[in-house]
């Protein structure tokens, strides 16, 4: 009980470890998972193994008309229409085997398409701290590859344990009819074979989800290279990416060699199994032919059987190997879907004053303590600062001094500790995400851009934001240019992360997609670290205008940026040193001196 706990608290807090998770999972959580993600395709499921059973039993019938064949064979009768019965008994089962075929396919299709749906807003709704302690190559293995293996428990695994079943039973009764002798051979095979495959299963199983951990990881490292590809050519590490990639391709292959080996023991004992059953079933059937006890075309009627009977048990011991390989992808899945995520909530848009637009925000931190990790020291040592409604104010400090982590928390990306976060006097975990982030324009210190086109990424926040508003916005960011001299305008692909683009080019990208939404506050992370002197004054004057209408916060590593802003504030080691206007903190803040001396370039 109390290890369920600790990884119920790793998932709500996101500082636990997928070990201590894996560690909680009761026995048996796999099947629960995959029985949970087949039961929406349960009747379509059923349906096309009925259809499948229908088949089967037409297939029943066929050693029996083949018996009334030889009969008549031998009796020098005609037999046109036992060949006619024969004929049309072999057609219809395979239409209705078919049929049976197309629907698991279908619903196998529906299951693996709401399994990827459902991850996927999953994911993208995670809480920041769990998001980061999970390689994204992980995650995505999880939507991809792990779902993938639910559709051949659908199509293949719960077919062949319904229909492989049923048609196992009776034709084991249909061959006790014919012979109870032989059929007490069979039943003796048939009794190794499930103790052997009891044995191998379970293994087969563990096997699997190794193997897909291991692809996950795989994934992880591919991520890596691609996230950083000009840094890995840059830096002649190519090589040692390589090797890690190839560490984990290897790690990959013996996990899936494992599975495949225990699969293949598997299916060696049922296949040797039924071999020698069948050796053993001639032997003693010809043994009693000879003895008058039966007739040749009981002993034909029974081998048919036999072989018919072969597949279906094979059949079995792999439905059973399917469900250990599904059972561990669905926990995986099911892993994944039980990360905490953010509730946006359900509020009001932001409140605007009739023809001003959004009024801005004011501010405040109060008493704020917090750790990204229990253990590590505290970014923030219980801060306390105002900022009002409207105008400019920079946070300037050596590095490492919680300046960005006062943007994350604002955000709400991460919570405080102790202490609380206020935004128009309201704690921000009072208000709807929704709301909260719809009043806030962010710009991240590396000016993300995402795959696509130009115009999508500056609609990314504002889907339905007119082309007027688009050539405003382009203005004030100084992207006009941009746009005009590209091949397709707005519309012309920026590549991966914005590889197309300048480093000024994406910041810049970045503050216009934020002052398109006409925020109520601004939250800018350094964000024209990378423009030149000319680019940034400019932009410098668009931040100004910006702070007219809007409460703008800023990270400031360059002196030029906070001179004129209305009030700076200093923090070192996680604590607010001064604050104060630029005059003010020259004369009497020893730390803001020296980083003015130095142009702030220091940080």
């Amino acid at each position: 009980m109390e290890t369920v706990n600790v990884a119920a608290e790793a998932r709500e807090t996101g500082r636990g470890t997928g070990d201590a998770e894996r560690a909680a999972r009761p026995r048996g959580a796999g099947r629960r998972a995959l029985a949970r993600y087949l039961r929406p395709q349960r009747p379509a499921i059923l349906g096309g193994a009925l259809l499948g059973l229908a088949g089967g039993a037409l297939g029943l019938a066929q050693p029996l008309a083949a018996e009334r064949l030889v009969n008549d064979l031998e009796r020098d009768r005609t037999a046109t229409t036992e060949v006619i019965a024969l004929g049309v008994l072999v057609l219809l089962g395979a239409v209705l085997v078919a049929l049976g075929h197309l629907v698991l396919e279908r619903a196998a299709e529906r299951l693996v398409c709401t399994a990827r749906r459902g991850l996927a807003d999953r994911l993208l709704r995670l809480r920041v701290p769990v998001a980061e302690r999970h390689e994204p190559g992980d995650l995505i293995s999880r939507v991809t590859a792990d779902t993938t293996l639910l559709r051949q428990v659908a199509t293949q695994a719960m077919a062949a344990a319904l229909t492989g079943t049923v048609i196992t039973l009776v034709t084991v009764v249909m061959m006790g009819v014919l012979d109870l002798v032989l059929l007490g051979v069979t039943l003796a095979v048939i009794a190794f074979i499930s103790l052997s495959s009891g044995l191998v299963i379970p293994r087969i199983g563990r096997a699997t989800r190794q193997t897909q951990e291991a692809v996950g990881g795989m994934g992880a490292a591919l991520e890596r290279a691609f996230g950083a590809f000009r840094t890995v050519k840059a830096s002649g590490a190519e090589q040692r990416e390589i090797a890690r990639l190839h560490e984990a391709a290897e790690r990959a292959r013996l996990m899936g060699t494992r599975a495949a080996s225990w699969e293949a023991v598997s299916d060696t004992v049922s296949q040797v199994s039924v071999q020698v059953s069948f050796l053993v079933v001639l032997g003693v059937g010809g043994v009693r032919v000879a003895s008058g006890a039966i007739d040749v075309s009981t002993l034909v009627a029974f081998l048919l059987y036999l072989f018919s009977l072969a597949p279906r048990i094979n059949q079995l011991v792999g439905a059973a190997g399917q469900f250990q390989v599904g059972a561990a992808a669905a926990l995986r899945i099911r892993e994944a879907e039980e990360m905490a995520v953010e509730d946006p909530g359900a509020g009001p848009e932001p409140a605007a004053d009739a023809g001003c637009g959004p009024r801005p925000a004011s501010v405040a931190f109060d008493r704020v303590r917090f750790g990204y990790r229990p253990g590590l020291p505290a970014v923030h040592r219980r801060i306390s600062f105002t900022v009002p409604a409207r105008g400019l104010t920079a946070f300037v400090g050596p590095s490492g001094a919680g300046k960005t982590t006062v943007f994350s928390l604002i955000e709400r990306f991460y919570e405080p500790d102790s202490g609380r976060v206020l935004l128009d006097g309201r704690d921000v975990r009072h208000w709807p995400l929704s709301a909260l982030r719809a009043a806030i324009g962010y710009v991240e210190q590396d000016a993300p851009v995402l795959v696509g086109t130009l115009r999508e990424n500056l609609l990314l926040g504002v889907p339905h934001a007119t082309d007027g508003q688009l050539r405003e916005v382009l203005r004030r960011a100084r992207l006009d240019d941009l746009a005009d001299r590209l091949p397709e305008g707005l519309d012309t692909t920026v590549g991966h992360r914005g590889s197309m683009l300048s480093g000024g080019e994406r910041q810049r990208v970045a503050i216009a997609r934020a002052l398109l939404r006409s925020p109520r506050l601004l939250l800018l992370d350094e964000a024209t670290s990378q423009l030149d002197a000319a680019n940034e004054a400019a932009l410098r004057g668009t931040v100004a205008d910006a702070a007219r209408t809007m409460t703008v916060l800023v990270v400031a590593h360059r002196l030029s940026t906070v001179t004129g802003a209305d009030r700076i504030v200093v923090m070192e080691a996680g604590r607010i040193r001064a604050v104060g206007t630029h005059a003010k903190l020259l004369a009497s803040d020893e730390l803001y001196g020296r980083l003015a001396a130095t142009q702030l370039l220091a940080n």
